[in-house]
């Protein structure tokens, strides 16, 4: 099953016995199988009948409202799963300082591990990031990342390792930067807003990340804003945005990586948004969710299991190994490993 994303603006989901359509002005865009959905996201001004949101509901398929530069708005979804050990336990783990700390450690060190491979593997891939004075500057931001590894071990508190995935996380920016088209690149990494193409992807991509992983812990029956890593804020999905980090680099930054040097989106498939940001156009964010979708769709063989599994469904594997690592089944949490 797969995520549904609709970006036609002014289309709405309607229901047919047991498939969801997507109209506009009585044009039937889209027709799918409820079967074949997990999530469904409306993207922009995008609407939903009631017969199709109960429906959506009675399947147990959450339902994501977001805006085009990605921010979201609200989420419908069921009943939350009947768990209550698991989340009672979650909520006291939470409360635990050296859980919490062993938790983050081994997030922070498969975050880590995947954006040094990544790292390599760009570097390698782009002659332009080993041509003086390039190949030394790339060279020492390696050696950031591969100085960040061995320091999440040390870490004695849960700020001190946020210090070291902060300091990994700049030098691998500035390799990810290097290895992007020069009128497409950026030179920090910037949110809120996004003021530049590259920086729309990546927040654009981590949003869409977020969304998929909420669900994740969703359907395991976890808390998605109880975590053990990020700080408990209001509002944020902590337990989520844990699990995000393992899956930033081959998931969403490999896609950012496709579609700027592949020229899949270009400068005209933006615009500029409100507070002087940067966003994509209709025609960018359809060619973009395009990528993002089929990237989910891709199969890995999944480090632990030695199966192939699509990212979705190992996005729901990774929650329920933090889900028995919660209730003792596991001695330590094993984040996913790109190999």
């Amino acid at each position: 099953m797969a995520t549904l994303y609709i970006t036609e603006q002014g289309a709405r989901i309607e229901k047919e016995y047991r498939r969801l359509l997507v109209t506009r002005n009585d044009e039937v865009l889209l027709a799918t199988p409820l079967a074949r959905v997990s999530e469904v996201v409306l993207v922009g001004s995008v609407g939903a009948t009631t017969p199709a949101l109960l429906m959506l509901l009675d399947a147990g398929i959450p339902l994501s409202f977001v805006t085009r530069s990605g921010k979201l708005r609200g989420r419908l979804a069921p009943p939350s799963a009947k768990n209550l050990p698991l989340r009672h336990a979650q909520y006291d783990r939470a409360r635990d300082p050296t859980f919490c700390l062993e938790v983050g450690r081994a997030i922070v060190d498969g975050k880590l591990r995947n954006s040094r491979a990544l790292a390599y593997r760009m570097h390698r891939a782009h002659p332009k990031t080993a041509d003086e004075p390039r190949q030394t500057i790339a060279a020492d931001w390696l050696k950031h990342i591969e100085q960040a590894v061995t320091n999440v071990a040390r870490a004695e508190s849960l700020d001190a390792l946020r210090g070291v995935e902060g300091a990994a996380a700049k030098a691998y920016f500035q390799v990810l930067r290097m290895t992007l088209r020069p009128e497409m690149t950026f030179e920090k990494r910037t949110r809120r807003p996004p003021r530049d193409p590259a920086n729309a992807l990546l927040s654009l991509g981590y949003t869409l990340l977020t969304q998929n992983l909420i669900t994740a812990c969703e359907v395991v029956g976890l808390d998605p804003y109880d975590g053990f890593f990020h700080a408990d804020k209001y509002g944020r999905p902590a337990l989520a945005l844990d699990l995000v980090e393992e899956f930033r680099g081959p998931v969403v930054d490999s896609v950012v990586q496709l579609v700027i040097n592949k020229r899949v989106v270009g400068p005209k498939d933006f615009t500029t948004g409100r507070e002087e940001g940067i966003y994509l156009s209709d025609r960018g964010l359809r060619k973009f969710l395009r990528q993002y979708t089929q990237r989910l769709n891709t199969e890995i063989i999944h480090p632990l299991y030695g199966r192939r599994l699509t990212y979705q469904r190992v996005f729901e594997v990774q929650a329920r190994l933090m889900a028995k690592t919660i209730q003792g089944e596991l001695d330590k949490y094993r984040p996913f490993r790109v190999r």
